[in-house]
């Protein structure tokens, strides 16, 4: 059995403090080596402990979590879990650290409520086994493809969790404003994916939203599953749209990419691309295979370039994943595999 990851948890509330340390330390493969109430006491505790795993708030006093975080980035890097409180403005926080170069997020509960930390040891034990080392970089603009692209008849279904924040930013900004309708099932909680959506739409050339309930598939659309207590599939041949589905959690997760691509093999069958990016744990490996052998084309994130390489391995362990390609060149290749026919669209 390898070592306990390390962690420090930082935050300014005691109390948040001892639940954070609780919920981990609850878990035989995570050991809590310290904690820190604000920067200044982070940065010697870094210096002293040198932990594997960074816990960090984002409201602190004296600097607060984003400086503090593009500081470790440039001059420590190391894996960092935001816990950002469960509100818009967090939600716009917590993703403006994911870019920097934060692990991963999580929520940040009520008192006496640790539901939300649920996942937390699990990953803090990926960040650990990571060796997440990422530099701070701000996200590139908009790429156009540097060939016109011929937009044909196919769907795209984009399945990821952990760095799916980054990993999609890559891949979608190198759709162009006409690409193939594409739903998208990413990891995160339900006060996050509005403003992930939003985002998106700033910085990428098609529209981005939110999926809703009956919502047409168009061209030059992008649909992004809402996080909480449904699932986003599609459905309706004749009229392809978005449907939100209250079922149990698949997988562990609500939405499931599994229950996404599973949608998309019966819909489209061939003229469908499933592509499977970074995340732990196994969903959407199993309804990949499924999109496959319904006759979809199927992409998965090679290892060297993963958060965390966890669900396209599996993915491609069962056959899933018909090529592996680093995350830089999978736009493109989804915009080949869905590209028309110049005598005509597939």
């Amino acid at each position: 059995m390898s070592a306990p990851a390390r962690v420090l948890v930082v935050d300014d509330s005691p109390t948040m403090r001892g639940l954070i340390t609780a919920v981990l330390n609850s878990d035989p493969e995570v050991n809590v080596v310290g904690q820190a109430g604000d920067a200044l006491e982070a940065r010697a505790a870094i210096k002293q402990l040198n932990p594997d795993v960074v816990t960090l708030d984002i409201e602190m006093p004296n600097m607060n979590g984003l400086e503090f975080l593009e500081k470790i980035m440039r001059l420590r890097p190391m894996p960092v879990i935001m816990v950002s409180a469960m509100t818009h403005q967090g939600a716009n926080a917590t993703l403006a650290a994911l870019e920097i170069g934060a692990f991963d997020c999580v929520g940040k509960p009520s008192p006496g409520d640790s539901r939300p930390f649920m996942d937390l040891a699990e990953k803090v034990k990926a960040a650990a086994r990571s060796g997440h080392r990422r530099s701070a970089a701000a996200p590139s603009p908009a790429v156009t493809p540097a060939t016109e692209y011929r937009v044909g008849r196919k769907v795209v279904a984009i399945g990821s969790s952990t760095g799916g924040v980054e990993a999609l930013i890559t891949v979608l900004q190198k759709f162009p404003q006409n690409c193939p309708p594409t739903v998208i099932t990413q990891h995160m909680p339900s006060t996050f994916t509005k403003s992930f959506a939003e985002r998106l739409n700033r910085i990428c050339a098609p529209v981005v939203q939110e999926a809703t309930d009956g919502a047409r598939l168009e061209i030059g659309k992008i649909y992004l599953a809402p996080g909480g207590d449904r699932h986003l599939q599609v459905a309706n041949p004749s009229a392809p749209c978005c449907r939100l589905v209250e079922r149990d959690p698949v997988n562990g997760h609500r939405p499931s990419v599994d229950v996404l691509f599973d949608s998309v093999a019966d819909l489209a069958g061939r003229n469908a691309v499933g592509v499977i990016l970074t995340g732990m744990g196994r969903d959407g490996a199993a309804g990949l295979l499924k999109m496959r052998n319904a006759g979809a084309r199927t992409v998965g994130q090679n290892e060297k370039t993963c958060v965390v390489y966890g669900m396209p391995r599996v993915a491609h362990e069962i056959g899933a994943v018909e090529q592996q390609l680093p995350l830089g060149s999978i736009g493109e290749e989804v915009l080949k595999l869905t590209a028309a026919r110049k005598e005509g669209t597939e």
